[in-house]
């Protein structure tokens, strides 16, 4: 089955790993920067070495997302992030093909794991199964 497994940010994180720190968000160094591409490379590495790595991105900062909806009176509205009601987005994910829900949160372990600064907020990894087709919600 395939699994969608998440890690999550905020614009302040983006902030801290380039030395912005603020509140919660402590400044990242460069060793420490390294380390978490060390980690999240050799994560790599082993699921593409084993066969379940399907596609793994980060994503830009919350500062160069967009928001397409529409109102009520269904006029398109177009929103630039960040958005002071939005805490934690999407920072970056992987696809993966995993015989079993047990071995994806193995995986999930492992991100979690993560080398960062003491004092970096913890977010949860968050894993969802990607459905096979449109009838597949049960």
């Amino acid at each position: 089955m395939k699994y969608l497994v998440m890690v999550l940010g905020t614009q302040a994180d983006y902030e801290a790993m380039r030395g912005n720190a603020s509140e919660g968000s402590p400044a990242w160094g460069e060793q420490d920067l390294q380390a978490m591409y060390a980690h999240m490379s050799a994560l790599n590495d082993d699921l593409a070495e084993t066969g379940e790595l399907v596609d793994g991105q980060g994503l830009a900062e919350p500062a160069r997302t967009r928001l397409v909806g529409l109102d009520a009176d269904g006029k398109t509205v177009i929103t630039d992030g960040p958005y002071g009601e939005t805490k934690e987005m999407l920072a970056g994910y992987w696809v993966l093909d995993c015989a079993s829900l047990e071995r994806v949160t193995e995986i999930a372990e492992r991100v979690a794991r993560c080398p960062q600064p003491p004092g970096v907020p913890e977010y949860p990894v968050v894993i969802r199964p990607i459905m096979d087709g449109a009838g597949d919600i049960g």
